[in-house]
């Protein structure tokens, strides 16, 4: 057996009794829920920002950006909901690299996931508990979930998990909204076939149980460009894109629809400092467009303290370790551009 069994990993249940969220924290988290969950269902008209690192790697400098997003939003807090980016785990197109927080708590060692699942826990409770943000993580591994399942606002599926059956059928269990993304080769029906099976129930095996799901009405789309077979980056945010989406979408009849931008990776070419003109264009395509202004619900952008991007062992405090993002000041330039243009 190629497998060598180093720890067993304690239960979600025995995690979270360990690291139990303060019952104050409990209400302001179900008040941010629903304020969250308002927009998607159409009733609040606020515009969501799923904004902040392309990994959480270090907790310290990520609280820090969280501590600055808290102070903004209050100023925007009429016509933007901020939802920081906790991205814990990290897919790698070749299996090579940093994995996240939840492999690898302190990047520079050795991967310890009982250590990491902690890890995680403690960041996500520490950006409610000190700044009353509720964060989004993405569902790389399903099972994983639960170990936060107290503490999570907004879960994303991202591009390579979209097709998997168990994201799919794990999503229409959350009860906070789920945002599927495009897979990489940009096919809108895959998308679109993972929210309609996300909206309804199933009954499947989860952690070692059948469960049965009631359906995640709230599941919808990301979009966040395509690559072609030649490796080229395909964006899908400029208008004709996202009206054909649109389009699309509404053929599908789906429960509450809505689409949510993400303005770096394809869509940006992974030119990080593309991501503000970018918005602008979304921004005026929303406008311009009835059906767009309905159905286009926020954006993801990256960004954290420092702009751009470090290797491992280069200790800048506050700069990716993942993909290149947008620094500080930009951001907050940003975040208060897009109030002004909405």
């Amino acid at each position: 057996m190629c497998m060598n069994f180093i720890k067993k990993i304690p239960s979600a249940s025995e995690i979270i009794e360990e690291l139990p969220v303060p019952n104050h924290i409990k209400l302001i988290k179900k008040e941010r829920d629903r304020e969250i969950k308002s927009v998607f269902e159409d009733k609040d008209h606020r515009f969501i920002l799923i904004i902040g690192p392309c990994s959480a790697d270090n907790e310290d400098s990520v609280c820090e950006y969280i501590g600055k997003l808290a102070a903004v939003q209050e100023k925007v807090k009429d016509s933007i909901i901020i939802i920081p980016r906790i991205y814990t785990n990290k897919p790698r197109t070749t299996g090579e690299g940093y994995k996240g927080m939840v492999h690898q708590p302190d990047p520079s060692k050795e991967p310890d996931l009982y250590k990491g699942i902690k890890a995680i826990r403690k960041l996500h409770i520490r950006s409610l508990s000190e700044y009353y943000m509720v964060a989004a993580d993405e569902m790389l591994y399903p099972e994983n979930y639960q170990y936060l399942i107290d503490v999570l606002g907004y879960v994303a599926v991202g591009a390579r998990s979209v097709e998997n059956q168990q994201h799919r059928l794990t999503a229409s269990g959350i009860d906070v909204p789920v945002g599927m993304k495009n897979p990489t080769s940009g096919d809108l029906s895959v998308m679109l076939n993972s929210i309609n099976a996300a909206q309804s129930s199933h009954t499947f095996i989860y952690n070692g149980w059948q469960i049965e799901t009631s359906g995640n009405n709230l599941t919808h789309a990301i979009l966040r460009g395509a690559v072609d077979a030649n490796g080229n980056s395909i964006p899908n945010y400029h208008y004709e894109d996202l009206f054909h989406i649109a389009q699309e979408y509404e053929k599908q009849s789906l429960k509450n629809p809505a689409i949510i931008v993400d303005t770096n990776h394809a869509n940006s070419m992974k030119r990080y400092n593309e991501q503000p003109r970018i918005t602008q264009e979304i921004l005026m395509s929303r406008k311009y467009d009835s059906l767009l202004q309905k159905m286009i619900k926020g954006l993801m952008i990256e960004s954290y303290l420092v702009e751009g991007k470090q290797t491992i062992g280069e200790n800048v405090y506050g700069k990716s370790i993942t993909d290149a993002c947008l620094g500080w000041e930009s951001t907050e330039k940003l975040i208060y551009d897009i109030a002004e243009n909405l």
